[in-house]
């Protein structure tokens, strides 16, 4: 079974202005002259660690991490204003334009893989291949298997302290009633929303429970960013029209993909890689017998690393 590679360090970092508010993290690393790769992080509002690096053969691949708006060491932190998933698109633009790079293969997991998806169906000639772990295809019946009913049957002791922080009668749209809240003025009641909110998640995304995950989700700066970011994407849909990625997949036929779902992925569940497999005639779908939605699964980071190894290969 792959393992992660060796722990290494960025070459190169950028602080990336990329409107008179937002400023984004950047940084590369492996080989400067190796294939480009993106890794574009979920959420909205995860941020990056340096663990995803260790996806990459650095002697082969030029890594480029980068903190979505309001998340990570990007700034201002937890961020509403001026973030939508337009925004985003054009960031990765920005990133492509500002390292010189042509192409990227894009690496995107859950939203990332929502937002890989998004950018190469709008920028198809500046996409070498694509994997993607955990789909997400944000239409409403994916968000609300999340956030209304649907993992509440699988997990339904987590799902009453999720439940337990919004009154009764606000019991028929969670999410929204979660978004007043991360979105009021009251400190203490943003703060304890953005913990129930994220640990709901992070206790959701692995198939064996794993502390260090939830504390990980229940971490302040990362809960915010994650909640307030995910309440605010969601509530919109995604700022797109519904079931965008399917209607326009054919934009992105020749693309190569390869994706890496778990069989028991209890936020994103399978049958949206399905779908998206059905429409990309040239995908690769890779169904792990043991996995749930985390990125950290041993099921998942094998055949992740073997994708990213096959396209050091066929892009060399």
């Amino acid at each position: 079974m792959h393992t992660l590679y060796p722990d290494i360090s960025p070459y190169k970092l950028h602080s990336l202005d990329v409107d008179a508010q937002h400023r984004l993290y950047v940084e590369e690393s492996g080989n400067p002259r190796g294939i480009p790769v993106l890794f574009v992080h979920g959420g909205p509002g995860g941020g990056t660690s340096p663990q995803h690096r260790c996806f990459f053969d650095p002697e082969r691949y030029r890594i480029v991490l980068f903190d979505q708006r309001g998340c990570g060491r990007s700034t201002p932190h937890a961020e509403l204003n001026n973030n939508t998933t337009d925004h985003l698109i054009e960031d990765i633009e920005k990133i492509r334009e500002h390292l010189n790079i042509d192409q990227f293969l894009l690496f995107g997991g859950s939203w990332g893989a929502t937002l890989s998806l998004l950018y190469a169906q709008r920028h198809p000639e500046r996409v070498s291949g694509l994997i993607l772990r955990g789909v997400f295809l944000c239409r409403r019946e994916d968000i609300q298997w999340l956030y209304q009913q649907g993992a509440s049957a699988v997990f339904p002791d987590y799902w009453q302290d999720y439940i337990g922080e919004i009154p009764e009668a606000e019991h028929g749209d969670l999410l929204t009633a979660y978004y007043r809240r991360l979105t009021s003025d009251n400190e203490i009641a943003r703060m304890s929303a953005a913990k129930a909110l994220s640990v709901w998640e992070g206790r959701c995304s692995t198939l064996d429970p794993k502390p260090n995950v939830v504390d990980h989700y229940s971490d302040p700066h990362i809960a915010l960013a994650m909640a307030r970011l995910e309440a605010h994407y969601f509530v919109n849909e995604g700022f797109i029209t519904s079931n965008q990625i399917l209607e326009q997949a054919y934009r992105i036929s020749e693309i190569p993909t390869v994706i890496v779902h778990g069989r028991y992925d209890m936020v994103c569940p399978l049958q949206q890689a399905y779908a998206l497999y059905q429409a990309l005639p040239q995908a690769e779908l890779h169904i792990v017998r043991d996995a749930g939605h985390s990125l950290m699964e041993p099921g998942n980071i094998d055949n992740l690393i073997k994708a990213t190894k096959a396209f050091s290969l066929s892009l060399a």
